[in-house]
């Protein structure tokens, strides 16, 4: 049975903050792992750009003894090379993340805000968002 328009308006703002707070700690999530496993990456290149000449040129003591503009070169060369795959591995394991915790699934449409005696979950799903005593008719994917 639809429900009231007030009453269709406050639920709406609760599913839209719902699914905010889901998509905020996606991207949460996210931001970690991708700055976790591109680290290396980071400090590669910065090294690299911070060291050559026609760049930065930093005047810092490993800059001048160690690292030329031949070096600071290959290391900018070597920062993006590793980058390809290590981005395919921080999205695996955001991507196998997101699924063990179920995080995609917390999204709930906006039909639970227009009609009544909707549940916000789907069977067997054991994610955080879900309340207990899920409609059993329903299913997203197997």
């Amino acid at each position: 049975e639809p429900r009231s328009p007030w009453c269709c308006l406050a639920w709406t703002l609760v599913i839209g903050t719902m699914n905010s707070l889901v998509f905020l700690l996606n991207l949460l999530l996210m931001l970690v792992i991708f700055t976790v496993v591109l680290l290396p990456t980071i400090v590669v290149v910065y090294f690299g750009f911070q060291c050559h000449s026609q760049v930065l040129h930093s005047s810092a003591r490993y800059c001048k003894s160690i690292l030329d503009d031949n070096s600071s070169s290959a290391l900018i060369i070597l920062g993006f090379v590793i980058m390809s795959p290590l981005l395919v591995v921080a999205m695996a394991i955001y991507c196998s993340l997101a699924r063990r915790l179920r995080l995609l699934v917390c999204f709930q449409p906006y039909s639970l805000a227009v009609y009544k005696g909707g549940r916000c979950c789907h069977p067997g799903e054991g994610a955080l968002c879900c309340a207990r005593g899920c409609n059993t008719q329903l299913k997203a994917w197997v």
